[in-house]
């Protein structure tokens, strides 16, 4: 997570923790994005006054929350299972994890 002022654009974005100047971020993100597919934002009470005083016309107002922790799942995954063709016009399986969202092709 970023948490300098820098004046030079980072490589990747993170969420600043800071409400006094505006955020960090690389070459064409926003200001609450992140590169960091776990990270969450939250909005902030920015403190414009501080960043008026700093001479910045813009001010953050999004700062990062606690990253979640996995929940435990009890019991076995539900997939589903299907078939469909592929562009060429190939039979394939397709099995689905409902639970994790992740699928696997296999041809037949």
């Amino acid at each position: 997570m970023a948490t300098s002022k820098s004046s030079t654009p980072p490589d990747e974005t993170r969420l600043d923790a800071h409400v006094d100047a505006p955020s960090t971020t690389a070459p064409g993100d926003g200001p609450a994005d992140t590169t960091d597919p776990d990270e969450r934002a939250t909005s902030a009470t920015p403190d414009k006054g501080a960043a008026a005083q700093a001479g910045h016309g813009t001010v953050n107002a999004v700062v990062p929350v606690p990253k979640r922790t996995a929940a435990k799942r009890a019991g076995k995954d539900r997939t589903e299972t299907y078939t469909a063709l592929r562009p060429d016009g190939t039979e394939v399986t397709v099995v689905r994890n409902v639970e994790t969202g992740e699928s696997s092709v296999t041809d037949g």
